[in-house]
């Protein structure tokens, strides 16, 4: 169970926005901003579901080992794993792997994956029969 995953971004305002619209099609809205005068450490936004943001992304100060991240969001459908692929791509992402049975996973396996405008392996998937 994961309770939030957090990036080290290079531009805030532009991967807020990317965050923004990619997230809504999975259900996700931007719950909070932290600014860099009340942390003390960068400007940080929290995205999540039902108002408990548990995704968040933040410049900072301090340096950080860099290095792509894998995250995978949760998709109700297999619709909703194609409008993720379909926004992402719309936003700036770089494809990295189109919407589609991995079966390899498991028999239900639906994902899509792409790179965020900071290199990130972010993935929707569903784990539902078709």
């Amino acid at each position: 169970m994961i309770d939030h995953v957090g990036l080290q971004v290079s531009g805030y305002e532009r991967s807020r926005e990317f965050y923004r619209k990619v997230l809504a099609t999975l259900g996700g809205e931007l719950v909070m901003e932290v600014t860099e005068e009340q942390t003390g450490d960068g400007s940080h936004a929290g995205f999540g579901i039902a108002g408990r943001p548990t995704f968040w992304i933040g410049t900072s100060q301090i340096t950080h080992a860099s290095g792509a991240v894998h995250v995978a969001f949760t998709a109700p459908d297999r619709a909703a794993v194609m409008a993720f692929h379909r926004t992402a791509m719309e936003a700036g992402a770089t494809d990295n792997g189109a919407p589609g049975l991995r079966p390899h996973y498991h028999e239900h396996y639906y994902g899509a994956f792409v790179l965020d405008p900071d290199g990130h392996n972010i993935e929707a998937v569903c784990h539902l029969p078709g």
